[in-house]
């Protein structure tokens, strides 16, 4: 994995992480009651001409700070992109490579729900630059998708991964468990239908309620305890292990050699560009690095991109907060990372966290050698636990 060099600066960076770039579409037919991203149901379409474009003025302000930089990996995310045309999306992919240097083989994901998946638009996008798909399929029951709010059912579920592997060799597909009234045998019965089909990468998401959702203020009822969950975690893991699969980050699976890399680029603390509507970004400099947001609703989006100014923030990580962000992140990779790469990402000596380490490894927590610190099994099911320790630094 290539790097800029750069000229050495005092608690600065000698190297640039690697860059991705991340595009978001706010717009869905419906919020799920479960969902905390900045999504906005479509009410009469929208006019996604003029967000492709809004998107290039969004990103022409942050060419500036990643000039020359290569971009490793795109995602378009949301809201529901999979509902713009091919014809958008094409013309999207065209100009985001006339604007940045994108890698021939650049990872290029597109996220898609089953509800909107027609076989001539998914080749559409095959065919504008889009080579690898994740489908949020979240259950193929017909009974625990209504519980979510989810606008399609267990054939549209299946008829969306046919589509998908009709036109891709690269799909994810998302599930969730612990589900309202979901069962052990439930939950595996979803995990086999899944694997059934030959895919190479899987995401495995416990429900959670989060802050400012409708399942936050109306809980579900009959969610699984504690302790069925717990069973429900174990047993996906153990089936996809038996399977052949990698258990490579908390919720993410894949096949040999199959894994996200866009997402490793997250979880290894590398740089990204955020743009569209609510889109975080984090952009290291010779001598900080700082993170920016976007105007989550979309016309005040449009308004700000029109003014010249779509970063509703831009901050600075302060140098305390540091070895929290990075360990945040690449605690996160079941199989841990290289010592060096705090250094090389932060700009701090690794002896900083060193009494942080000490503990984590004294609680059973990480285990670590000369090259290598990776969390333990117990380090993994406790990792917010695991993760206070470095807060405290």
């Amino acid at each position: 994995m290539s790097t800029i060099a750069l000229t050495p600066m005092l608690g600065g960076l000698r190297e640039l992480p690697p860059l991705s770039l991340y595009v978001h579409v706010p717009w869905c037919v419906r919020k799920c009651p479960y969902c905390d991203f900045n999504s906005h149901e479509v009410k009469g379409g929208f006019d996604e001409d003029g967000y492709v474009q809004a998107l290039f003025a969004d990103l022409e302000t942050e060419l500036p700070n990643v000039w020359g930089r290569p971009v490793r990996t795109v995602f378009i995310g949301g809201g529901t992109p999979s509902l713009m045309s091919a014809g958008a999306m094409e013309t999207l992919i065209q100009g985001l490579r006339a604007r940045l240097r994108i890698d021939p083989d650049a990872e290029i994901t597109l996220e898609a729900n089953p509800g909107t998946f027609e076989s001539d638009k998914f080749k559409g996008f095959r065919d504008a630059g889009v080579n690898r798909l994740s489908i949020g399929i979240q259950s193929f029951e017909p009974a625990k998708l209504a519980s979510l709010g989810r606008i399609h059912n267990g054939d549209e579920a299946r008829r969306a991964v046919e589509i998908a592997l009709t036109h891709f060799d690269n799909v994810n597909l998302d599930l969730m468990y612990a589900l309202p009234h979901q069962t052990l045998v439930q939950a595996l019965a979803d995990l086999d239908t899944a694997l059934s089909y030959g895919i190479t990468h899987l995401s495995a998401y416990h429900l959670t309620l989060e802050p400012n959702t409708l399942f936050a203020v109306q809980p579900p009822a009959n969610l699984p305890d504690d302790e069925l969950s717990a069973d429900m975690q174990e047993a996906i893991e153990q089936r996809l292990t038996e399977a052949g699969f990698e258990h490579y980050e908390t919720s993410a699976f894949c096949m040999p050699g199959k894994q996200s890399r866009h997402n490793l680029n997250y979880w290894q603390f590398g740089d990204y560009l955020g743009i569209g509507a609510g889109a975080h970004g984090k952009i290291s400099y010779p001598d900080r690095i700082e993170r920016t947001m976007r105007f989550k609703q979309p016309t005040a989006y449009l308004k700000a991109v029109a003014e010249g100014a779509p970063a509703q923030s831009r901050s600075k990580v302060a140098r305390a907060g540091l070895p929290f962000e990075f360990m945040m992140n690449l605690l996160r990779l079941t199989g841990g990372f290289e010592a060096r790469l705090f250094a090389e990402r932060t700009g701090l000596p690794l002896v900083l966290i060193e009494p942080a380490l000490r503990e984590a490894e004294a609680q059973g927590l990480i285990e670590r050698d000369l090259t290598c610190i990776r969390p333990t099994l117990q380090g993994q099911r406790f990792l917010n636990d695991l993760l206070t320790l470095f807060l405290k630094e």
